[in-house]
This record gives structure tokens, sequence and C-alpha cells, in this order.
């Protein structure tokens, strides 16, 4: 699940932060009461940058480990492509324990100079056994819109390439392409051919 861009831990104004939590929480309830086991996840951004990056950090790993055990044990992380990067994720892997989604688009918009090869490996280690398979976002930039927009249809040669420099790991691939259903079934026909593909 990937509750809205709303919810933000961090925030400044501590009611947002409360009505942040217990939207989590009810996230977690629904999970549970589906009998769902703890692969099944809730995707959360880092949040707001507010003028300060090592402060917004600190302040999302300080409100984490205040959630309620329901929350904690389900929620993943994601990095965007404009404040928080996949490094940044990392860090409060490290201070939390708390796995990190890979999303292919916003670490091509917002790196630091770290390539595929070298930042998935880092990620799929924070990925416990018991948290499921390592998921991966992936979409590519739109040819005719500003920095950061989606495509609209799959990008047959980039998704190709993508698939050869993430060898050899192993994830649940999302991809966040506008006409879905249709790029879905042309990113199936190319994966068939990668020997990580369940189909």
């Amino acid at each position: 699940m990937h509750p809205d861009q709303f919810i933000i831990l961090n925030a400044l104004d501590i009611a947002i932060v409360r009505r942040s939590e217990a939207e989590l929480l009810y996230h977690a309830e629904v999970l549970d009461l589906m009998g769902l086991g703890l692969s099944a996840k809730i995707q959360l951004h880092v949040g707001g940058l507010y003028g300060d990056r090592v402060a917004g950090l600190k302040r999302f790993i300080e409100r984490y480990r205040r959630l309620d055990h329901e929350v904690r044990r389900r929620l993943v992380i994601e990095h965007d492509e404009k404040r928080y990067s996949a490094a940044d994720c990392l860090k409060i892997h490290q201070m939390t324990g708390i796995p990190v989604v890979f999303d292919l688009f916003h670490h091509t918009c917002l790196n630091h100079g770290e390539q595929v090869q070298e930042i998935l490996p880092a990620v799929s280690t924070t990925w416990a056994s018991e948290d499921g398979i390592l998921m991966v976002d992936y979409s590519s930039q739109h040819p005719f819109k500003g920095p950061g927009a989606h495509a609209d249809h799959i990008d047959p040669g980039h998704f190709r390439k993508f698939l050869e420099t993430s060898q050899p790991f192993d994830f649940d691939l999302m991809l966040e392409i506008k006409d879905k259903e249709k790029s879905a079934l042309v990113a199936t026909g190319i994966a068939r051919h990668d020997s990580r593909f369940i189909g």
C-alpha cells in the first residue's frame, strides 16, 4: 500500500504528524485484518526538507521509532526525485532497520553519482527474509515534459537496459507508467527472456 503525499512523518506541523500516524495505523490494521504476512508493506516517502535535510532525516527517525509496532513492522521507505535520495534512505535504514524501496526514476533524477549497479546491492541488503523480496519501482522520463514527469508509455530500450544493469538482483517490480496495462504487456514480453521472470 502507498498512502498519499499528505502523509508526512517529518512535518513541522504536529497536527500533520498526528494525522499521518493515524493514517499509517489504519493501513497497517487493514493489512492485518486481511491476514497478510509481513511482506505486505506500507510504502512511504521520507517527507519534506523544510530547509534542513539533516534535521528532516532526524525527525523522521525519531517519529518512526514512536510509531505503533503494527506500523513499524510493515513500513518501508522510498526515496524521491527532489528531496531525499536513496543514499539518504540508506542512512535511515542504518539507524532504524527499515527496508528501502528502490525507485529507478527517482534515482535517475536525484543521486550523488551512484550508478544503479552500485546502489542496488546496498538497497537489497535492507530487506530481511521476513520482509519478503526487494521492491523496485520502474519508470522513465516523459520525453516532452519537464524533469520528474513520468512517461506515458514504456520505453522498451530503456527497460531492457534496466533489466541488464539490475542483474543479478531479484525483486518485485512495479511499473509507474501512465498507460498501465498497455505498458505492462510490453514489459512482460521483454522480461520473459530474463531468468528472474515469474509470470
